[in-house]
């Protein structure tokens, strides 16, 4: 079973930056594509960004330029480099390992994180 734990969430003004990370452990075999989703209160959850098993990303129009998806040497951690941070980013974002990435387009796995909050205001 796959495990996946979110954390580096936290509250930061407006143009601040937080790095989210996700680790990877249990049975997950071979390299996997991981992405991170957000779910504001009274919203549907929404693709943030994604990333394949061979380092290809998408992104959200509304992260585009701001966000960046990136995975460590083992490919077992994915990070959310947030930059420029809004307070429409303010959100849950959660973490999904496993799902499919194809055409540019995220489907994702059952596995997720608990999730990790990150909240940006002045």
């Amino acid at each position: 079973q796959v495990q996946l734990v979110e954390s580096g969430g936290g509250l930061v003004q407006p143009g601040g930056s937080l790095r989210l990370s996700c680790v990877a452990s249990g049975r997950l075999f071979g390299s996997q594509p991981m992405a991170w989703y957000r779910q504001a209160p009274g919203t549907q959850r929404e693709l943030v960004a994604a990333i394949s098993s061979a380092g290809i990303t998408m992104y959200a129009d509304s992260v585009k330029g701001r966000f960046a998806i990136l995975r460590d040497g083992a490919k077992t951690t994915a990070y959310l480099q947030m930059n420029n941070l809004k307070p429409e980013d303010t959100a849950v974002y959660y973490c999904n390992a496993g799902g499919l990435l194809r055409s540019g387009r995220y489907s994702p796995s059952s596995y997720w994180g608990q999730g990790t909050q990150v909240t940006v205001s002045s």
